[in-house]
């Protein structure tokens, strides 16, 4: 049975509140750290290494209980629902730390309340993610279902990753206050995902098998396993730019007054302003990279994305030290469109290989699939701002308690490398692991190419 427009739409509802913790664990926390709580830039690497490492050690655990969750609810709804809770209030904890602790203390009071929203996050993420292959078997319909999810998830990142920025004013009491107010997104873009879906085809029955061997059968699909793997190794060039691009904002970024968009830069800030045009970019990109996939195949649709971004991380590192807002505006909207690929069509390759496992063993396992799936993705999000952290270090760099202070140009050159030239190079290794590692593997699903 086809899904409505309402069912793919609503689905992809949720990624608005989850996206909003992404943007805080990838672009707010490493310089929130060290730029207000007056954490040493190596320190603040390893706080957010080991919370995210512990993300990691939870995944399986939560997708292999999702599959064997039986209630009147179905597999799914009940972790989701107590999730979004556990999340919004982790997010609010984190940025409420007192005003008057050590930099040890500050670190400490960081740790716990991101390791709650990281349990809350979990409970979310994997059976939501498991979703995208009980409601439909359609590859077309998953890619379809994949652009609604990335255009909310866009706006998710665009509430924290602009709004908060904005709303802050560049201050630490300022941050507290701001994601007080975001947080009651969190909630209910995630609780009206499950109203929307509330009808839609789902797998009722639960499933049987030990967690060996369903963590044997997930690992026996070569194709995803290689795929899991990829995805990682792109996660680490996207988070690597994310885990400094506001560090990049404040020191790499300063508009001259002389620039058309030096009025929007001068009341939202330079790196709310720039981070709007990425959204924009990777909004209005979603629904081009769908007609890509179905034109190409999925893995060549890809390919062209992860190309096109390596060229714009190029021009950028051109561009920096960047004196008008507006060139930069330009660049990050192009940078957007090339993250849409990134994005959008993994999460729309894995569910038709989840497909496969389904078919030949009978076992609905989707909850351990998603958990692997993301498995890349968070050990690549926990090492970025751990290589970020001591890379920087290396480089002489000042942490602070008081907002932006003078750096060395060794400094600067490493974070300006970090942003662009490092990540390029890691898209490079990707490429060439799709095209002779993955593609291989996969010539049995004909919408991969």
């Amino acid at each position: 049975m086809a899904l409505s427009f309402g069912q793919k739409a609503g689905w992809g509802l949720a990624d608005m509140g989850i996206n909003v913790f992404v943007v805080v664990k990838q672009l707010l926390v490493f310089a929130f750290l060290t730029t207000f709580l007056g954490v040493p830039a190596n320190i603040a690497g390893i706080v957010t290494f080991a919370v995210l490492a512990f993300d990691v050690v939870t995944d399986p655990i939560v997708g292999f209980m999702s599959d064997r969750t039986n209630s009147r609810w179905g597999r799914r709804t009940p972790w989701i629902a107590v999730g979004a809770v556990i999340l919004a209030a982790g997010i609010v904890g984190l940025f409420a730390v007192p005003g008057d602790m050590s930099w040890q203390m500050n670190a400490m009071w960081v740790i716990a309340f991101f390791g709650v929203a990281t349990i809350g996050f979990t409970f979310v993420t994997i059976p939501y993610g498991a979703m995208a292959g009980e409601m439909t078997q359609d590859p077309k319909e998953r890619s379809t279902m994949m652009a609604f999810r990335m255009t909310f998830a866009s706006l998710g990142l665009l509430t924290a990753g602009a709004l908060v920025p904005a709303l802050a004013g560049d201050t630490r009491e300022g941050y507290a206050a701001a994601v007080l107010m975001v947080a009651p997104v969190v909630v209910l873009a995630i609780w009206g995902m499950l109203f929307f879906t509330r009808r839609a085809p789902r797998i009722e029955a639960a499933a049987t098998g030990n967690f060996r061997d369903v963590l044997s059968l997930v690992i026996g699909n070569r194709a995803f396993f290689r795929l899991v793997l990829l995805y990682g190794l792109l996660t680490l060039a996207v988070a690597l730019i994310a885990a400094g691009l506001q560090l990049a904002a404040l020191y790499l970024m300063v508009d001259d007054g002389n620039s058309p968009l030096s009025g929007l830069a001068s009341a939202l800030g330079v790196f709310s302003t720039l981070f709007a045009m990425f959204i924009v970019g990777s909004v209005i990109s979603q629904f081009i990279w769908v007609k890509t996939s179905a034109a190409l195949g999925k893995t060549w649709a890809l390919i062209a994305g992860v190309v096109l971004y390596i060229v714009v991380l190029i021009a950028i590192w051109m561009a920096l030290p960047a004196t008008s807002v507006t060139a930069m505006a330009l660049l990050f909207l192009c940078a957007g469109f090339t993250n849409g690929a990134y994005q959008q069509i993994p999460w729309a390759m894995y569910p038709d290989l989840m497909d496969v496992t389904r078919d030949e063993s009978g076992e609905a396992i989707e909850g351990a699939f998603s958990a692997v799936w993301l498995f890349g993705q968070k050990v690549a999000n926990a090492i970025a701002p751990l290589v970020l952290g001591f890379v920087l270090s290396g480089a002489g760099w000042q942490s602070s308690t008081g907002g932006v202070i003078e750096q060395s140009p060794a400094a600067l050159d490493a974070l300006r490398a970090s942003l662009t030239l490092v990540p390029a190079g890691i898209f490079v290794l990707a490429i060439l692991g799709l095209l002779f590692v993955y593609r291989p593997v996969s010539k049995h699903v004909p919408s991969h190419g």
